[in-house]
């Protein structure tokens, strides 16, 4: 598994997002097999786990407890989770209120099961909380060694730089930005946040790097298929207007064709390619199958004139 850093430590280019096995929008995935996802992963070199408490309401980084259970080696996970969405009859808000963050962290410790997470993250920049403030909590976890390395997520350029700032003003790195990027979402490569992470070292980890399952090209094979999707995403633009990302599905079929891969570990591929070492993407995953092609996508190397054709035929949503 090709790996890269994040803080010092080595991680695999591609994790495992875990909002899936969470059961909020996905549909509910039996506990037994939420746990073999994650130690599928782990056995194909993908030591990188991507959770937060509000994916099932904790009920994701509980799956991720048993399977450091089950496995028995707790240094070799890299646990990235977040803090700093709240929830109420009135939705999802962000909260990172001190306090808030306090009581975050020690539960999503409880429920991990362990005295550290490898990488702590504010899930979403909360506008009534100065960031030096929320820097201040991030440093004394880091202190108190209940985290190893702190990221950002959802933050645009200019949030991104204040946090990094921030830190820096404490002695201590921002690791991580986490956003949301594809071949079909390829905002942060014009408002800035991909030039601010690679001229600060930060690295940028791809969420819905798959477009919520839109770029495996099964969706454009049976349109459909839209109707039986679990969830709220078939109601979403890229899944209601197949034919506007037809030709890059295509594109991606023909090169997977001359590489013998699928066109989603083309789409994976050119994320952790193009780029160079700064982008790392945690595809979401229901089965160990899936996290088995996911991982076979660093074993596929992209020329460069497959990766610009690639980055020629991709729509921005």
């Amino acid at each position: 598994m090709e790996t890269t850093t994040i803080a010092g430590v080595g991680v695999s280019r591609i994790g495992l997002g875990t909002w899936a096995i969470g059961g909020l929008e996905w549909g509910a995935v039996p506990d037994d097999v939420a746990v073999a996802t994650c130690l599928g992963a782990l056995e194909r070199g993908i030591n990188l786990i991507d959770t937060a408490p509000i994916y099932g309401r904790g009920h994701s980084e509980e799956i991720i407890a048993r399977a450091i259970r089950e496995h028995g080696r707790r240094e070799d996970f890299y646990i990235a989770t977040k803090a700093g969405l709240d929830w109420s009859e009135r939705g999802v808000f962000a909260n990172l209120t001190p306090g808030r963050l306090r009581q975050e962290m020690d539960d999503s410790l409880r429920r991990l099961g362990t005295d550290y997470v490898d990488l702590y993250q504010v899930h979403w920049p909360d506008t009534l909380v100065p960031v030096a403030e929320v820097a201040a909590i991030l440093n004394e976890f880091l202190r108190d060694g209940k985290t190893r390395a702190l990221g950002v997520s959802n933050f645009n350029e200019s949030r991104m730089r204040r946090a990094h700032a921030e830190l820096q003003r404490l002695g201590l790195p921002l690791a991580s930005n986490q956003v949301q990027y594809s071949l079909l979402h390829r905002t942060i490569e014009r408002n800035g946040v991909l030039q601010a992470a690679k001229e600060m070292s930060i690295t940028i980890i791809a969420y819905s790097p798959l477009a919520q399952g839109l770029l495996t090209g099964r969706f454009h094979d049976d349109p459909g298929s839209v109707k039986q999707i679990q969830g709220p995403r078939k109601f979403r633009g890229p899944f209601r207007r197949l034919a506007r990302s037809q030709r890059l599905i295509s594109e991606l079929k023909a090169i997977a064709r001359a590489h013998g891969g699928t066109p989603a570990q083309v789409a994976l591929a050119w994320l952790t390619q193009f780029n160079g070492d700064t982008v790392v993407v945690i595809p979401g995953a229901t089965k160990a199958r899936q996290v088995e092609d996911n991982a076979a996508s660093l074993h596929l190397t992209l020329s460069r004139a497959e990766l610009d054709v690639i980055d020629a035929r991709a729509t921005d949503f």
